[in-house]
């Protein structure tokens, strides 16, 4: 018997095309622009009119969280 590979709803295209399908691609934009600025999970839950846990499993979904470290200038200007 031929195995069939199921989609589940935790594949991430899967779940950003509910979004869409539900909230629209406008509001999908919004979502993703809300994220890159780095806006609260509780302003969006509130925007958005769900919980900041489906914030977050959406904000898990869709990408991932990249953290740099930024070296001041006079730190820098003292290891030239």
């Amino acid at each position: 018997m031929a195995e069939r590979k199921e989609k589940r709803a935790s594949d991430p295209v899967r779940v950003a095309q509910n979004f869409i399908s539900r909230e629209g691609k406008p509001k999908f934009r919004r979502f993703l622009k809300l994220l890159a600025e780095n806006v609260s999970g509780e302003q969006i839950a509130r925007e958005f009119g769900v919980s900041r846990e489906r914030v977050r499993q959406w904000k898990n979904s869709f990408g991932s969280v990249v953290q740099t470290y930024a070296v001041s200038p006079q730190i820098k200007r003292l290891a030239r």
